[in-house]
Order: C-alpha cells, then sequence, then structure tokens
C-alpha cells in the first residue's frame, strides 16, 4: 500500500531564494552628536579628547563656586550636582587647619575632625532635612553644603595671612569679624539653595541645623592659631 507522498514547501513558487531573502542593507543615520551641553539627550563623551572632558569638569565646578559666592540662580547646584569642590575645599581647610607648632603633636587629629565635622556632618544635616519632609535627593543636598563652605574657606585664606603679624586684641577682632562674615555668608547661600526644599512650616526646624554647622566650621577657623 503507497501512501501519497508528502512534501514541504518552505517557498513558494515564484518566491525569492534564501540569500536573497537574507540580503540587505543594514544602515545606522549618525546625526551629529552634541558635547558641549551635558544637559541636552544626546550628549556623547565618547568622541572628545580627555583634555576637553576635563576641562569642561572644571568649568562646571567653577561655575558651581560663582553661584556660591553670587547666590542668585538656585538650579544649578541642585540639577548638577557633584562632590568634587565640597571634597577640594574640605581638603584645602584641613591641611591649613592641621598645621601646628608643637612638634609633640603633628596635626592629625585636627585634619581628621574637619573630615568629621564636614562630612558626617552634611549627612546629619541631610538627613534631618530627609525626616522633615524635604524635597531634595541626599546627595543634592550634601553637594550644597560642601560647596557652601567657600566663604569659610575664604576666611580662612584670610585669618591665615593675618597670622603672620605679630598678634594683638585688634588682629583677634579682626579675624573674628572676617570669620562671622564667612560663617553668614555660608549660611545665607545655603538657605537660598536648600530652603525652598523644605516645608514652610517646617523651615525654621531644617535651617538650624545648617546654622550651627557652619557655625562649628567658622569656630575652628577663628580658634586657630598656629602658622
Amino acid at each position: 500500500m503507497s501512501s501519497p507522498e508528502t512534501t514541504l514547501e518552505l517557498y513558494d513558487d515564484g518566491a525569492e531564494s534564501p540569500s536573497e531573502l537574507m540580503s540587505g542593507e543594514m544602515t545606522v543615520t549618525s546625526a551629529p552628536r552634541n558635547t558641549t551641553d551635558p544637559s541636552s539627550p544626546d550628549f556623547n563623551t565618547l568622541d572628545e579628547p580627555i583634555r576637553d572632558t576635563i576641562m569642561r569638569d572644571v568649568k562646571a565646578v567653577g561655575v558651581k563656586f560663582y553661584h556660591v559666592l553670587i547666590p542668585r540662580e538656585k538650579n544649578t547646584l541642585l540639577r548638577d550636582w557633584d562632590l568634587w569642590g565640597p571634597l577640594v575645599l574640605c581638603t584645602f581647610m584641613a591641611t591649613i587647619l592641621h598645621g601646628s607648632s608643637d612638634e609633640m603633636h603633628d596635626g592629625g587629629p585636627e585634619f581628621a575632625q574637619v573630615f568629621v565635622i564636614v562630612w558626617i556632618g552634611a549627612m546629619i544635616v541631610t538627613l534631618n532635612s530627609k525626616l522633615l519632609g524635604g524635597k531634595i535627593s541626599f546627595f543634592q543636598s550634601i553637594c550644597v553644603l560642601g560647596y557652601c563652605l567657600t566663604p569659610c574657606a575664604l576666611a580662612l585664606i584670610v585669618c591665615r595671612i593675618i597670622l603672620f603679624s605679630t598678634q594683638t586684641a585688634f588682629l583677634f577682632f579682626l579675624r573674628f569679624v572676617v570669620s562671622s562674615v564667612g560663617f553668614g555668608w555660608a549660611t545665607y547661600a545655603s538657605i537660598i539653595f536648600l530652603g525652598d526644599s523644605q516645608p514652610p512650616n517646617r523651615k525654621a526646624l531644617a535651617m538650624y541645623p545648617i546654622f550651627l554647622f557652619y557655625f562649628i566650621i567658622s569656630w575652628l577657623v577663628v580658634s586657630h592659631s598656629n602658622v
């Protein structure tokens, strides 16, 4: 008994061969990529020199320092946050504050103390802000608090220069005034950047730790008396 022959037709008559079906062109349209504006969605750094990338980051850090010194634009530090500026300021202040003319002390605790106050203090202030319902991310808050150390760092430089002279009551008063200006400037700038992120009825509770944070750092600046 013979059964009808069964065939499997993969292609219809007149259809293209497998090689013809699989042939074709694969083209990708390449539009020019933006390498100057990081906020652009097509921003790309893979095809730019390393020098351009570094200079752009340095410029971005410089712009944030400028906005701290002249706190008018509120969104720069919050939109493009980074921790390079706070790290540079913290290291710079710790390096100056660690100097000691006493040979029995190498200045290590002072260096570590600045790092603890800046980073742990900023984390505590940020945690307090988040618990109060602040609408800001953790690293955005630390970025703002770190960059707002700029007036305190400038005050430290001025006080360091004053210390090269023979100290008198007037020079101590001058150092106190300079440190107070840096403290007020830092506190004002941080409130400008962080004030709107807090609920209106809890702003005072959120601002008090910031006030205390910069007060302690300014006290380290004015109490530093070793050249």
